[in-house]
């Protein structure tokens, strides 16, 4: 059995248990086993779809969006794939992983300042919306304030989940960057089960968690900071605030003792169910969302030490030591 084509093979990504102390199952979505390999996978191949649909999108033209970078490197690897010219605009945020894996797609990338607000018109998703207006057959996604973005993940990423499940779930959590996966997932699993309890996670400092008066912080794709449609607060039980050393602590706990090497925003979600421990029960099932791999960001030293700043230890220079 094999995939039709690469863009075939997005989905079906793995649910795995996590071996945290509880008397509830909770389940890792392992969505950084998508092609692309992050969940973005999803929304973006969804909304560029929708758009050949409608010919907002034609042959030989340019796709054209905003990014922290995972969203753009699945547009780069759906415009590879279907033959279209990708242009991503980042903030200087953006790893250095995330921005070599765009060139690597073949995509054009706009690195751009990081600025408070995304209406600044340095902003990167300016800077997008100016290079659509002066580049004919052109499509912009628009990832963060287009509907289709939820609708990508209530199609594709909560079906899945409720199938996987059997229907069991109980609590789902995940990051809230767009919004788009914790509304669209979250409004699907719903409608099949009211009671299912929704958690998105926020970053502590955002727009929405300061209440319009957002400070910096280092976790990429996550953070509520801007009003926009795409999120849909009436499907959210709870929004839970994790601050960066929450999260960037937890990506040690995940990666040296439990084997999960996951982004940032992957650990301020485990963060997050871990503040829940004590509310889950025996028969509850949790599914957490482990968006993108560590892998797209080894060059910020989340992990360990800088490689520059590393010793070897005497046991393994000394080769004659056998007890290596």
């Amino acid at each position: 059995m094999y995939a039709s084509s690469l863009l075939s093979a997005i989905g079906n990504t793995p649910l795995v248990k996590l071996p945290f102390k509880s008397p509830a199952t909770i389940l890792a979505k392992l969505e950084y086993l998508n092609p692309g390999g992050s969940m973005k996978d999803r929304s973006a191949l969804y909304m560029v779809e929708q758009a050949e649909k409608r010919g907002d999108l034609k042959p030989g033209g340019t796709i054209i969006d905003a990014s922290s970078g995972n969203h753009g490197i699945a547009l780069a690897m759906i415009g590879a794939a279907k033959g279209y010219r990708v242009v991503i605009s980042v903030s200087q945020k953006c790893s250095k992983e995330k921005y070599q894996t765009l060139l690597a797609y073949g995509a054009e990338v706009l690195v751009c300042p990081p600025t408070d607000f995304i209406e600044h018109p340095d902003s990167y998703h300016s800077q997008a919306k100016a290079l659509l207006a002066k580049t004919p057959n052109s499509f912009m996604p628009n990832q963060y304030f287009n509907i289709e973005n939820a609708h990508g993940h209530y199609h594709l990423l909560g079906t899945e989940i409720w199938k996987q499940t059997e229907g069991k779930i109980t609590h789902f959590f995940a990051g809230t960057g767009t919004g788009g996966t914790v509304s669209g997932a979250g409004r699907y699993l719903k409608e099949q089960n009211p009671d299912v309890k929704v958690y998105g996670i926020d970053a502590a400092t955002s727009f929405h968690a300061t209440n319009g008066n957002p400070k910096p912080y280092k976790i990429e794709g996550l953070g509520i900071d801007f009003d926009s449609d795409v999120i849909d607060y009436s499907v959210i039980n709870e929004l839970i605030n994790i601050t960066d050393p929450e999260a960037l602590d937890m990506l040690k706990v995940l990666a040296h003792q439990y084997g999960f090497l996951v982004g940032p925003t992957t650990g301020a979600v485990a963060a997050a169910v871990q503040k829940k421990l004590s509310e889950f029960k025996e028969g509850d099932l949790v599914v957490a969302i482990f968006g993108d791999s560590g892998r797209a960001y080894l060059s910020k030293n989340f992990y360990s030490e800088p490689v520059d700043q590393i010793t070897l230890s005497p046991r393994i220079i000394d080769q004659s030591n056998q007890t290596l």
